[in-house]
């Protein structure tokens, strides 16, 4: 099965921080761009970080550089998101993708989505 499974979200402080982990099954991580997403509520879905399958720049939203980091591991097929001092405007359902590009379409896969919360 195709899936990405998602886990590491929570209630977390001001100024704290979560590592929100992915994990692939039924294909391989490493061949596809990888990126995670967020949604506020009562706000559209935005993009927090993408990284290409191989080589390039990692990219972060401004609002978050300097505070999360994207990575992955091969041997575990498992993507990661890092953030550290965390705000209330962080506070969002958090969602990985994995992206396939060919050369005239897109085959990308969702996480289930898990809830980061921010509050003192």
């Amino acid at each position: 099965q195709l899936q990405l499974v998602e886990s590491g979200g929570g209630l977390v402080q001001p100024g704290g921080s979560l590592r929100l982990s992915c994990a692939a099954s039924g294909f391989n991580l490493d061949l596809h761009a990888i990126g995670w997403f967020r949604q506020a509520p009562g706000k559209e879905r935005e993009g927090v970080s993408c990284m290409p399958s191989s080589g390039g720049i990692t990219n972060y939203r401004d609002s978050v550089k300097g505070r999360f980091t994207v990575s992955r591991d091969s041997a575990k097929n498992t993507m990661y998101l890092q953030m550290n001092s965390l705000k209330p405007e962080d506070t969002a359902v958090y969602y990985c993708n994995a992206a396939y590009y060919y050369s005239d379409s897109v085959n990308d896969y969702w996480g289930q989505g898990t809830q980061v919360t921010v509050s003192s």
